[in-house]
């Protein structure tokens, strides 16, 4: 649903998304969404098992943060579960601080949910 919302529906001005490919095939991407006028939100990133450990979600989150930089944004966040402990690494070496957490359910597991912030 958040893909298809956001091709139905976006802002090319503020809103873009990225895909990454290793080898001429799609291995990754993210998108950066409008929260509010002055706050994006990094959503999806994902990187294929197979391509992970090239630096592919580092590159992906940093490439979404400049362009809220540029698009002047002055904050993003995002929400992820703690469990994905090599995306919250990657968050944190962004700039990224925990803000909040929160158990819940879903995915048929008890999870906890965390938000994340950074001042642009």
């Amino acid at each position: 649903r958040i893909v298809s919302d956001f091709i139905a529906d976006h802002d090319p001005s503020r809103e873009a998304a990225w895909i990454a490919d290793l080898d001429h095939e799609p291995v990754g991407c993210v998108f950066c969404v409008a929260r509010d006028d002055s706050t994006a939100q990094l959503r999806i990133l994902l990187v294929e098992p197979g391509a992970r450990g090239h630096g592919i979600g580092s590159r992906l989150v940093d490439e979404c943060v400049r362009f809220a930089r540029r698009t002047g944004y002055r904050r993003m966040v995002l929400w992820t579960n703690d469990v994905l402990v090599s995306a919250r690494r990657i968050y944190e070496a962004a700039g990224f601080t925990l803000d909040q957490e929160e158990p819940h359910h879903s995915f048929g597991r008890d999870l906890v949910g965390q938000t994340w912030s950074l001042d642009l």
